[in-house]
Protein backbone atom coordinates (compact mmCIF):
# COMPACT_ATOMS: atom_id res chain seq x y z
CA UNK A 1 0.00 0.00 0.00
CA UNK A 2 1.21 3.51 -1.23
CA UNK A 3 1.94 5.47 2.77
CA UNK A 4 3.02 9.03 1.00
CA UNK A 5 4.80 10.88 3.08
CA UNK A 6 4.78 9.69 6.92
CA UNK A 7 4.46 13.44 8.11
CA UNK A 8 2.61 15.53 6.35
CA UNK A 9 0.07 15.87 3.22
CA UNK A 10 1.37 13.01 0.49
CA UNK A 11 3.00 14.95 -2.40
CA UNK A 12 5.38 13.79 -5.04
CA UNK A 13 8.48 14.56 -6.12
CA UNK A 14 7.86 17.80 -8.08
CA UNK A 15 4.86 16.44 -9.20
CA UNK A 16 5.67 13.21 -10.76
CA UNK A 17 3.41 10.59 -11.27
CA UNK A 18 2.54 8.28 -7.81
CA UNK A 19 2.63 4.97 -7.74
CA UNK A 20 1.78 1.95 -5.45
CA UNK A 21 5.12 0.15 -4.45
CA UNK A 22 2.30 -3.12 -3.96
CA UNK A 23 1.17 -2.90 -7.63
CA UNK A 24 4.53 -3.15 -9.56
CA UNK A 25 2.83 -2.78 -13.20
CA UNK A 26 1.84 0.99 -12.21
CA UNK A 27 5.36 1.66 -11.84
CA UNK A 28 7.16 -0.96 -14.01
CA UNK A 29 7.90 1.16 -17.18
CA UNK A 30 9.88 3.76 -15.05
CA UNK A 31 13.54 4.17 -15.34
CA UNK A 32 13.54 5.73 -12.03
CA UNK A 33 11.58 5.62 -8.79
CA UNK A 34 11.92 8.30 -5.68
CA UNK A 35 11.48 6.28 -1.90
CA UNK A 36 10.87 8.71 0.92
CA UNK A 37 12.87 7.49 4.14
CA UNK A 38 11.83 9.57 6.78
CA UNK A 39 14.14 8.04 10.03
CA UNK A 40 16.32 10.38 11.97
CA UNK A 41 16.40 7.83 15.05
CA UNK A 42 20.07 7.62 14.24
CA UNK A 43 21.18 11.18 14.70
CA UNK A 44 23.94 12.09 17.50
CA UNK A 45 22.98 15.94 18.00
CA UNK A 46 20.51 17.47 15.87
CA UNK A 47 17.94 15.60 15.05
CA UNK A 48 14.44 16.43 12.58
CA UNK A 49 15.62 15.42 9.01
CA UNK A 50 12.58 12.99 9.29
CA UNK A 51 10.82 15.89 7.53
CA UNK A 52 13.79 15.89 4.87
CA UNK A 53 12.13 13.69 2.55
CA UNK A 54 8.93 16.02 1.98
CA UNK A 55 11.03 19.37 1.90
CA UNK A 56 13.06 18.17 -1.08
CA UNK A 57 9.91 17.01 -2.58
CA UNK A 58 8.21 20.13 -2.36
CA UNK A 59 10.97 22.89 -2.52
CA UNK A 60 10.88 24.75 -5.77
CA UNK A 61 9.49 28.33 -7.57
CA UNK A 62 8.43 26.63 -10.42
CA UNK A 63 5.31 24.34 -10.60
CA UNK A 64 5.17 20.87 -9.89
CA UNK A 65 4.50 19.64 -13.39
CA UNK A 66 6.57 16.32 -13.48
CA UNK A 67 9.03 18.13 -15.80
CA UNK A 68 12.41 20.19 -15.46
CA UNK A 69 14.35 20.32 -18.73
CA UNK A 70 18.03 21.12 -18.08
CA UNK A 71 19.94 24.02 -19.05
CA UNK A 72 23.33 21.92 -19.14
CA UNK A 73 22.24 18.82 -20.98
CA UNK A 74 19.69 19.32 -23.05
CA UNK A 75 17.17 16.25 -21.04
CA UNK A 76 14.63 16.45 -18.88
CA UNK A 77 15.38 13.72 -16.87
CA UNK A 78 11.76 13.59 -14.72
CA UNK A 79 9.97 12.89 -18.36
CA UNK A 80 12.81 11.06 -20.56
CA UNK A 81 13.07 8.58 -17.36
CA UNK A 82 9.51 8.20 -16.48
CA UNK A 83 10.05 9.31 -12.80
CA UNK A 84 7.79 8.23 -10.17
CA UNK A 85 7.32 8.26 -6.48
CA UNK A 86 6.28 5.39 -4.29
CA UNK A 87 5.98 7.82 -1.10
CA UNK A 88 7.72 6.88 1.69
CA UNK A 89 8.47 3.37 3.71
CA UNK A 90 7.63 3.34 7.23
CA UNK A 91 10.06 3.72 9.38
CA UNK A 92 9.42 4.07 13.29
CA UNK A 93 12.20 5.98 14.66
CA UNK A 94 12.14 3.88 18.14
CA UNK A 95 11.97 0.66 16.19
CA UNK A 96 15.26 1.16 14.03
CA UNK A 97 15.88 -2.23 13.10
CA UNK A 98 12.50 -2.53 11.79
CA UNK A 99 12.41 0.63 10.05
CA UNK A 100 15.99 -0.56 8.63
CA UNK A 101 14.49 -3.70 7.17
CA UNK A 102 11.79 -2.51 5.23
CA UNK A 103 13.78 0.02 3.36
CA UNK A 104 16.39 -2.54 2.48
CA UNK A 105 13.42 -4.41 1.38
CA UNK A 106 11.82 -1.29 -0.65
CA UNK A 107 15.24 -0.93 -2.46
CA UNK A 108 15.85 -4.64 -2.98
CA UNK A 109 11.92 -4.79 -4.63
CA UNK A 110 12.31 -1.54 -6.93
CA UNK A 111 16.61 -2.48 -8.15
CA UNK A 112 15.21 -5.87 -8.80
CA UNK A 113 13.07 -4.53 -11.48
CA UNK A 114 15.58 -2.41 -13.22
CA UNK A 115 14.48 0.79 -11.83
CA UNK A 116 16.88 3.18 -10.35
CA UNK A 117 16.02 3.69 -6.38
CA UNK A 118 16.75 7.40 -5.60
CA UNK A 119 16.31 7.65 -2.08
CA UNK A 120 15.39 10.74 0.13
CA UNK A 121 16.24 10.60 3.67
CA UNK A 122 16.43 10.86 6.78
CA UNK A 123 19.58 10.72 8.47
CA UNK A 124 22.83 9.07 7.12
CA UNK A 125 21.95 5.57 9.07
CA UNK A 126 19.45 4.73 5.57
CA UNK A 127 22.78 3.95 3.71
CA UNK A 128 23.33 1.04 5.39
CA UNK A 129 20.05 -0.68 4.36
CA UNK A 130 20.15 0.83 0.71
CA UNK A 131 23.37 -0.23 -0.62
CA UNK A 132 22.60 -3.50 1.00
CA UNK A 133 19.44 -3.57 -0.82
CA UNK A 134 21.28 -3.13 -4.44
CA UNK A 135 23.74 -5.41 -3.37
CA UNK A 136 20.99 -8.49 -2.88
CA UNK A 137 20.43 -7.49 -6.53
CA UNK A 138 23.50 -6.44 -8.02
CA UNK A 139 25.71 -8.75 -5.84
CA UNK A 140 27.61 -9.18 -2.85
CA UNK A 141 30.95 -6.93 -3.17
CA UNK A 142 29.92 -5.75 -6.69
CA UNK A 143 28.86 -2.58 -5.90
CA UNK A 144 31.13 0.30 -5.13
CA UNK A 145 30.21 3.07 -2.76
CA UNK A 146 31.11 6.94 -3.26
CA UNK A 147 30.18 8.68 -0.66
CA UNK A 148 30.20 12.48 0.14
CA UNK A 149 30.60 13.60 3.96
CA UNK A 150 32.17 15.79 5.90
CA UNK A 151 32.21 12.51 8.19
CA UNK A 152 33.81 9.31 7.35
CA UNK A 153 30.27 7.05 9.52
CA UNK A 154 32.72 4.62 10.26
CA UNK A 155 32.24 4.17 13.94
CA UNK A 156 31.79 0.84 15.51
CA UNK A 157 28.94 1.83 17.82
CA UNK A 158 27.00 4.76 18.43
CA UNK A 159 26.03 4.88 21.78
CA UNK A 160 26.52 1.60 22.39
CA UNK A 161 24.56 0.90 19.62
CA UNK A 162 25.38 -0.64 16.49
CA UNK A 163 22.60 1.40 14.55
CA UNK A 164 23.52 5.04 14.24
CA UNK A 165 24.44 8.20 11.42
CA UNK A 166 27.98 7.69 12.44
CA UNK A 167 27.95 3.86 11.78
CA UNK A 168 26.28 2.61 8.63
CA UNK A 169 29.75 2.55 6.44
CA UNK A 170 31.40 0.08 8.78
CA UNK A 171 28.42 -2.47 9.08
CA UNK A 172 28.50 -1.99 5.20
CA UNK A 173 31.81 -3.38 4.66
CA UNK A 174 31.47 -5.84 7.89
CA UNK A 175 28.69 -7.24 6.45
CA UNK A 176 30.52 -8.06 2.64
CA UNK A 177 27.58 -5.83 1.17
CA UNK A 178 30.13 -3.68 0.01
CA UNK A 179 34.26 -4.15 -0.29
CA UNK A 180 36.22 -1.62 1.89
CA UNK A 181 38.61 -1.21 -1.02
CA UNK A 182 35.46 0.01 -3.40
CA UNK A 183 34.58 2.26 -0.67
CA UNK A 184 35.21 6.07 -1.65
CA UNK A 185 34.60 8.79 0.66
CA UNK A 186 34.68 12.53 -0.56
CA UNK A 187 35.13 16.04 1.39
CA UNK A 188 35.76 14.59 5.01
CA UNK A 189 37.12 17.45 7.38
CA UNK A 190 36.83 18.47 11.27
CA UNK A 191 37.74 16.32 14.29
CA UNK A 192 36.68 13.26 13.62
CA UNK A 193 37.04 9.95 13.76
CA UNK A 194 39.40 9.24 16.49
CA UNK A 195 43.18 7.59 15.11
CA UNK A 196 41.68 3.94 16.19
CA UNK A 197 38.73 4.23 13.21
CA UNK A 198 41.27 5.61 11.19
CA UNK A 199 43.47 2.45 11.10
CA UNK A 200 40.44 0.47 10.78
CA UNK A 201 39.70 2.31 7.52
CA UNK A 202 43.03 2.20 6.43
CA UNK A 203 42.96 -1.54 6.98
CA UNK A 204 40.09 -1.69 5.06
CA UNK A 205 41.61 -0.16 1.86
CA UNK A 206 39.18 2.25 1.93
CA UNK A 207 39.56 5.76 0.02
CA UNK A 208 38.76 8.85 1.44
CA UNK A 209 39.47 12.25 0.34
CA UNK A 210 40.00 14.51 2.91
CA UNK A 211 39.04 18.60 2.13
CA UNK A 212 42.47 19.65 2.43
CA UNK A 213 43.29 16.84 -0.44
CA UNK A 214 40.97 18.04 -2.45
CA UNK A 215 41.93 22.02 -2.27
CA UNK A 216 45.97 21.11 -2.74
CA UNK A 217 44.73 18.51 -5.79
CA UNK A 218 41.64 20.19 -7.30
CA UNK A 219 37.84 18.30 -7.11
CA UNK A 220 38.37 17.40 -10.95
CA UNK A 221 41.79 15.05 -10.24
CA UNK A 222 39.47 13.94 -7.25
CA UNK A 223 36.65 12.99 -9.56
CA UNK A 224 39.10 11.14 -12.00
CA UNK A 225 40.26 8.55 -9.39
CA UNK A 226 37.21 8.03 -7.52
CA UNK A 227 35.66 7.03 -10.67
CA UNK A 228 38.25 5.01 -12.18
CA UNK A 229 38.81 3.20 -8.50
CA UNK A 230 34.81 2.65 -8.11
CA UNK A 231 34.61 1.16 -11.81
CA UNK A 232 37.07 -1.16 -11.31
CA UNK A 233 35.57 -4.63 -10.60
CA UNK A 234 32.45 -3.16 -9.61
CA UNK A 235 28.91 -3.66 -11.83
CA UNK A 236 27.49 -0.38 -9.90
CA UNK A 237 28.09 2.41 -7.94
CA UNK A 238 25.83 3.59 -5.34
CA UNK A 239 26.11 7.66 -4.36
CA UNK A 240 25.27 8.54 -1.29
CA UNK A 241 25.23 12.26 -0.54
CA UNK A 242 24.99 13.93 2.63
CA UNK A 243 24.47 17.58 2.44
CA UNK A 244 26.75 17.93 5.52
CA UNK A 245 29.63 17.50 3.00
CA UNK A 246 29.05 21.51 1.88
CA UNK A 247 30.10 24.58 3.59
CA UNK A 248 26.77 25.16 6.10
CA UNK A 249 27.29 28.67 4.63
CA UNK A 250 25.66 27.11 2.18
CA UNK A 251 23.26 24.32 3.34
CA UNK A 252 22.90 25.30 6.93
CA UNK A 253 20.07 23.01 7.23
CA UNK A 254 22.03 19.93 8.77
CA UNK A 255 22.11 18.30 12.30
CA UNK A 256 26.10 18.03 12.62
CA UNK A 257 27.46 21.26 10.25
CA UNK A 258 31.22 21.39 9.91
CA UNK A 259 33.06 24.60 8.56
CA UNK A 260 34.81 24.41 5.56
CA UNK A 261 33.46 22.25 2.89
CA UNK A 262 32.85 21.96 -1.07
CA UNK A 263 30.67 24.69 -2.42
CA UNK A 264 27.02 23.64 -3.62
CA UNK A 265 28.06 24.35 -6.89
CA UNK A 266 31.34 21.76 -6.89
CA UNK A 267 28.83 19.24 -5.13
CA UNK A 268 26.17 19.51 -7.94
CA UNK A 269 28.59 19.13 -10.96
CA UNK A 270 30.33 16.83 -9.06
CA UNK A 271 27.21 14.31 -8.61
CA UNK A 272 26.02 15.18 -12.22
CA UNK A 273 29.67 14.08 -13.80
CA UNK A 274 29.22 10.32 -11.91
CA UNK A 275 26.08 9.85 -12.67
CA UNK A 276 27.10 10.71 -16.51
CA UNK A 277 29.78 8.40 -16.44
CA UNK A 278 28.68 5.91 -14.04
CA UNK A 279 27.50 3.33 -13.89
CA UNK A 280 25.12 4.47 -10.87
CA UNK A 281 23.03 1.70 -9.22
CA UNK A 282 21.36 4.04 -6.71
CA UNK A 283 21.46 7.11 -4.81
CA UNK A 284 20.61 8.48 -1.57
CA UNK A 285 20.38 12.40 -0.38
CA UNK A 286 20.43 12.52 3.49
CA UNK A 287 20.57 14.47 6.47
CA UNK A 288 18.64 17.60 5.12
CA UNK A 289 17.02 19.25 8.33
CA UNK A 290 13.96 21.64 7.49
CA UNK A 291 13.99 22.75 11.60
CA UNK A 292 17.51 24.22 10.98
CA UNK A 293 17.38 25.17 7.71
CA UNK A 294 17.15 28.97 6.42
CA UNK A 295 14.94 30.47 3.54
CA UNK A 296 14.59 26.29 2.32
CA UNK A 297 18.34 27.00 1.49
CA UNK A 298 19.17 23.22 2.09
CA UNK A 299 16.02 21.64 0.98
CA UNK A 300 16.62 23.64 -2.54
CA UNK A 301 20.06 22.02 -2.05
CA UNK A 302 18.77 18.56 -1.76
CA UNK A 303 16.01 18.64 -4.28
CA UNK A 304 19.23 20.04 -7.05
CA UNK A 305 21.42 17.03 -6.52
CA UNK A 306 18.33 14.85 -7.23
CA UNK A 307 17.69 16.65 -10.21
CA UNK A 308 21.58 16.57 -11.39
CA UNK A 309 21.60 12.70 -10.41
CA UNK A 310 18.86 12.54 -12.67
CA UNK A 311 19.72 14.87 -15.18
CA UNK A 312 23.04 13.21 -15.65
CA UNK A 313 21.68 9.48 -15.50
CA UNK A 314 18.97 10.55 -18.50
CA UNK A 315 21.92 12.60 -20.57
CA UNK A 316 24.03 8.86 -20.51
CA UNK A 317 20.92 6.94 -21.72
CA UNK A 318 20.37 9.45 -24.47
CA UNK A 319 24.27 9.37 -25.54
CA UNK A 320 24.08 5.56 -25.52
CA UNK A 321 21.06 5.30 -27.53
CA UNK A 322 22.38 8.01 -29.97
CA UNK A 323 19.88 11.10 -28.82
CA UNK A 324 22.13 13.49 -26.81
CA UNK A 325 21.54 16.93 -28.03
CA UNK A 326 24.74 18.24 -26.47
CA UNK A 327 28.33 18.00 -24.52
CA UNK A 328 27.91 19.57 -20.71
CA UNK A 329 30.41 22.90 -21.56
CA UNK A 330 31.45 23.00 -18.07
CA UNK A 331 35.37 22.10 -17.61
CA UNK A 332 34.40 20.04 -14.57
CA UNK A 333 32.67 17.66 -17.10
CA UNK A 334 35.13 17.51 -19.32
Amino acid sequence: MRIGNMYGPDATFLGVPAADPDEPTSWRHAGAAIIGAPFDGGTSHRSGCRFGPQAIRLTDYLPHDGSRPSLALGVDPLVDLRVVDLGDVEMPSGETEIALSRLEARVAQVAGAGVLPVVLGGDHTIALPDVTGLARVRGWGRVAVIHFDAHADTGDTQFGSLYGHGTPMRRLIDSGACRGDRFIQIGLRGYWPEPETLAWMAEQGMRSFEMSEIVARGLDAVLDEALDLARTDCDAIWLSVDVDVVDPGHAPGTGTPEPGGLSSRQLLDAVRRIAMEGPLGGLDVVEVSPPYDHAEVTAYLGNRVVLEALGGVAWSRARDAGRATRWPADPLLG
